[in-house]
């Protein structure tokens, strides 16, 4: 299906002529018909031939106190049907119409000369092919019509095929934005919306929210063209029967979209066309799809402003709406959107910066200007902005680049999980992460590991995983126990007193290699859990257990004494083998099970594992194993 509007000034025959296009009556209403002037949107259709597709049309009235409702018709659809009078030529709402067009931007259309039986259609043709060519419609084809006699009709629908077949076909899975343009209750079947769907696809069955993200509707029911439907894809004119709590509220200007695919936005920076943003007044009405929302409007640069909105609605990067002056006083501008998620402006200068900032963006997404300018962004918000994710390479960092053929261009990757990160931040954080690891290191010596928590907040991300993924990408950091070492500090230099109570514990141990110092030995030595973890984390001294430490090594040294045993052993003769306590015995044998060295018979013996020797005879260093881990 292709989707046009009608556009032109009152009473020069729009609804007359897609009458007789199609055959169908536009005017809904028993006083438009009476009055012969269209006070709403009227929606009609025909087929383009008889294999043809069909071609909807939403007739929109002409009248200037109407704009509103003619914008509402215009706003979702891609192409129009511009209806000038061969008798009355351009009027006053003939301009204010394709100035709308040309602010939204529209770049298809037919033009009809209508009530050709009236009046020699040459001169006006001329004149309105020259106006709308000097807009965004271009050089369009013209054909005189007359609704009355039939005249041209043939070459009309001919023109209209052609246009029809020049329009982009949408992605079938874009996400739904469904603008509503009616609502109504249908006795027996509830609460029915429709509108033009631009794109995407809706399925009975679907889940729809409303753009305030307020409720979430399910789709009961679809018809488009008064057919009952499983499915609609873009672009058609769709009816939909949506259930749930608040669908009775819904009205025209009001929105459907995908779940979780949309981000409302109340503030936006736009680029505005038509007129200089520092002649614009402070409170205009923006239009968009079918949604009419006042806005106060900041001036930022020559063509750029911000524009803080009444209410927020769903919108992305590019998108078109139209600037008019409630009473159309004067003539509607244009705005694209540039950006939806747009920085405060709080300090001296901030609207200055952002102006130069603006200048040089296009209102075409691009994924990889975005994330410079954000630095670090989630993907699914990247996407619900409607910006397209920069390619990732899986597993790339992003501090990598790739040759394109003229240069080298950066290759930005997934920081953590759904994060992104521009490469040149990231590698700033990189530097800085390693540089605030080395200051805690040097600060606290005993406790060289800096937090990862304090990592995070000292660097000021959002993310915990952003501080695990920079650790694992910085060579010159070591994560352990969600502590972040630098590598010179694994090793550290212990301070003197401390390096004097380890040599004592080390002459003590020398004599008798596995009774660990009691707790009354270590407090006499100074040898608090600050300064046992500091050792440890030196290297200088081995933790069995909370409290026992033995020299580093002693776990091969034990493993080789109880290796001499028969096999298997029980707790008491490994402790007298090993002459030392059952306090510490029963923590070293769980520490020589955990590393591999032995294992458990039953409840009451061990063994040494055989594979826990080389082929030379000496003890290998097996990955640590958690002991409640069953072997098969």
């Amino acid at each position: 299906m292709r989707v046009l509007a009608t556009a032109g000034h009152v009473d020069h025959g729009k609804s007359a002529l897609v009458r007789a296009l199609t055959g169908m009556e536009p005017d809904r209403y028993e006083e438009e018909r009476r009055r012969g002037l269209t006070l709403d949107l009227g929606f009609v259709w025909t087929r383009l031939g008889p294999e043809g597709d069909h071609l909807a049309f939403v007739d929109v009235p002409g009248h200037e106190r109407f704009v509103p409702t003619m914008l509402a018709g215009v706003g979702p659809v891609p192409a129009v049907l511009f209806v000038v009078a061969a008798d009355q030529g351009w009027q006053p709402q003939s301009q204010e119409h394709l100035a709308i067009l040309d602010a939204l931007g529209v770049r298809h259309a037919v033009l009809a000369v209508t009530r050709s039986d009236l009046a020699d259609p040459e001169a006006v043709r001329g004149d309105a092919v020259e106006r709308l060519a000097a807009t965004s419609l271009g050089k369009v084809p013209a054909v005189a019509v007359s609704a009355v006699t039939g005249a041209g009709l043939d070459e009309l629908r001919g023109e209209l095929a052609r246009t029809a077949s020049e329009l982009a076909d949408p992605d079938p899975g874009a996400d739904v934005r469904l603008w509503l343009d009616r609502a109504f209750t249908v006795r027996g079947h509830g609460t029915v919306v429709t509108g033009t769907l631009g794109a995407g696809t809706l399925r009975v069955g679907d889940r729809l929210v409303t753009g305030d993200g307020t409720a979430v509707l399910r789709v009961r029911g679809l018809q488009s063209l008064h057919e009952e439907r499983a499915e609609v894809s873009g672009v058609a004119r769709v009816a939909v029967n949506v259930h749930g709590q608040g669908d009775g509220t819904l009205r025209r200007g009001q929105v459907l979209l995908t779940p979780d695919r949309w981000l409302s936005s109340e503030v936006i920076d736009v680029r505005v066309t038509g007129e200089p943003v520092a002649d614009l007044p402070r409170s205009l009405t923006v239009h968009i799809g079918t949604a009419a929302v006042p806005v106060t409007v900041r001036p930022l640069g020559e063509d750029t402003a911000r524009l803080a909105l009444a209410r927020g609605l769903p919108l992305r990067v590019g998108d078109r709406a139209v600037l008019r002056e409630p009473g159309g006083s004067r003539t509607p501008c244009g705005a694209t959107v540039l950006d939806v998620r747009p920085p405060r402006l709080t300090r001296r200068g901030a609207g200055r910066a952002r102006a130069a900032e603006l200048a040089g963006m296009t209102g075409r997404p691009d994924g990889t200007a975005e994330l410079r300018r954000r630095k670090l962004i989630r993907r699914a918000d990247l996407q619900a902005m409607g910006v397209p994710p920069p390619s990732v390479l899986e597993g790339q960092d992003p501090a990598d680049t790739v040759g394109t053929g003229s240069g080298e261009a950066r290759v930005p990757a997934h920081a953590a999980g759904d994060w992104l990160a521009d490469p040149t931040y990231w590698n700033a954080l990189r530097d800085r992460l390693a540089a605030e690891a080395g200051r805690h290191a040097r600060a606290h010596p005993l406790e060289p590991g800096l937090p990862a928590e304090a990592a995070r907040r000292l660097l000021g991300l959002p993310d915990r995983a952003l501080v695990d993924a920079l650790a694992a990408a910085t060579p010159r950091l070591q994560a352990r126990g969600g502590r972040l070492y630098p590598c010179d500090s694994l090793r550290p230099a212990l301070p003197p007193p401390v390096r004097a109570a380890v040599d004592a514990v080390r002459a003590d141990l020398a004599r008798t290699p596995f009774r660990a110092p009691e707790a009354g030995r270590l407090a006499e030595l100074g040898l608090d859990r600050k300064a046992l973890a500091a050792a440890v984390t030196a290297g200088a001294l081995l933790r069995i257990a909370d409290g026992i430490v033995l020299l580093p090594g002693a776990d091969a040294e034990a493993a080789a004494v109880l290796r001499a045993l028969p096999q298997p052993f029980t707790l008491s003769e490994a402790r007298r083998a090993l002459d030392t306590t059952r306090r510490v015995a029963v923590p070293l044998l769980e520490f020589l099970d955990a590393r591999g060295h032995t294992e458990r018979v039953d409840d009451q013996r061990r063994r040494c594992r055989a594979d826990a020797v080389d082929g030379g005879g000496r003890e290998s260093n097996p990955p640590a194993r958690d002991p409640r881990t069953p072997r098969f």
